[in-house]
């Protein structure tokens, strides 16, 4: 099997059940949310927002909530031992809970995909404050991860009632970050294609791409995956498993570490990749290495770009091009201990696609990782 597009990328405003606007937070679960925030402040440029925990009334959880661009990121973290929160740090570690769509109508897209066959993970519910009021409901998706619809029209609070502003004193500058391009998920040997058809036949995505392992191996790992996308095409995810191979690939790798299927990695799109990067290298942030002679094809490969190839291989930054352009991306080491969640920063010059002429390199340097993990 060969790589396989879709011919139909995006769904009629009539046809789609589901218009969802964007993705309006990210949410995660994390053992020290004030650490958590500063870092993302001081390695990714990200803000202070608000803030919700013991001195807003809430007694098993702090929340702090960041924002650079139209990403906006929620730390939160149990009070206690008995929070079903601490329960999933327990298990997973640091990790995406909640991939929050903002929709016009959180009753009617809880009500259509329920019956289609979600599972619920909370009803329908109305939040009000001085700001005016939030109506948000969530669902299930693969392991323990968490869609939930948020209607936001009729406010105009910092985020959600119950979040005070948070004021800092320590506020280093944004570098470029714009917005989710996608979010990726791990999944079990063998429940890729369940979970596509649930997000086609529960969320009325489409699948835009399909890759095999032949798209996607090298001589000792595999995986396949299945690129799922939203009416408006607004909202992508990259469905990932593991592939027979020789040796653990980077799925099975997470899924182990993770216990269970989850959030691999978050795509942030730039439009400056190269002032973007240089400022994260700055900070403290971590990529994966791209071996030189990578270099040596991208001319013949991609075509004439803007950017210095130079300063790219200098970076670590790798090109691709498809029939509607170019991009650029590079992809973080593990944020944290376990080698889990991690970040790509992407610059889209008119490319729709994923980096296909990317995936030898990138397999390798995270076998490289794993090598030294020893975990391979």
């Amino acid at each position: 099997m060969e790589t396989q597009t879709s011919s139909r990328q995006t769904t009629s405003s009539k046809e789609d059940f589901l218009p969802i606007q964007g993705t309006d937070y990210i949410e995660f679960y994390v053992g020290n949310a004030k650490q958590a925030a500063h870092y993302y402040k001081t390695a990714f440029g990200f803000q202070s927002v608000g803030y919700a925990g013991l001195e807003t009334g809430l007694k098993d959880r702090a929340s702090y909530v960041i924002r650079q661009g139209k990403i906006t990121l929620v730390l939160t973290s149990p009070l206690n031992s008995k929070s079903p929160i601490s329960e999933h740090i327990k298990k997973h570690g640091d990790g995406v809970k909640i991939i929050a769509f903002l929709v016009d109508d959180a009753q009617k897209s809880f009500e259509e995909t329920v019956r289609r066959g979600a599972k619920v993970y909370q009803e329908p519910m109305v939040e009000t404050d001085d700001n005016g009021t939030v109506k948000r409901a969530g669902i299930y998706t693969y392991g323990e991860t968490v869609h939930m619809f948020v209607e936001r029209r009729n406010y105009s609070g910092i985020f959600l009632p119950g979040f005070e502003k948070w004021e800092s004193e320590y506020n280093p500058s944004e570098i470029g970050l714009k917005y989710v391009d996608h979010c990726v998920g791990n999944v079990e040997l063998g429940q890729m294609n369940t979970w596509a058809r649930f997000y086609e036949d529960v969320l009325g995505f489409k699948n835009l791409i399909t890759f095999d392992d032949k798209d996607i191996s090298t001589e000792y790992t595999a995986l396949m995956s299945k690129v799922m996308m939203n009416g408006n095409g607004r909202i992508k995810f990259p469905i990932n498993e593991p592939a027979n191979g020789k040796k653990k690939s980077q799925i099975e790798e997470y899924i182990e570490f993770y216990e269970g299927a989850g959030c691999q990695h978050i795509a942030v799109a730039t439009d400056n990749i190269i002032e973007t990067v240089t400022q994260m290298r700055q900070r403290g942030v971590e990529f994966l290495y791209v071996p030189g002679t990578y270099y040596d094809t991208v001319p013949e490969r991609v075509g004439k770009i803007k950017e210095d190839l130079a300063t790219l291989k200098r970076l670590g930054i790798m090109a691709d091009r498809d029939d509607e352009g170019y991009l650029l991306q590079i992809f973080t080491r593990p944020v944290e201990d376990r080698p889990t969640l991690f970040y790509e920063i992407i610059q889209r010059e008119g490319a729709t696609s994923f980096g296909k002429g990317n995936f030898q390199a990138l397999f390798e340097s995270i076998e490289a990782e794993q090598a030294r993990r020893g975990t391979l």
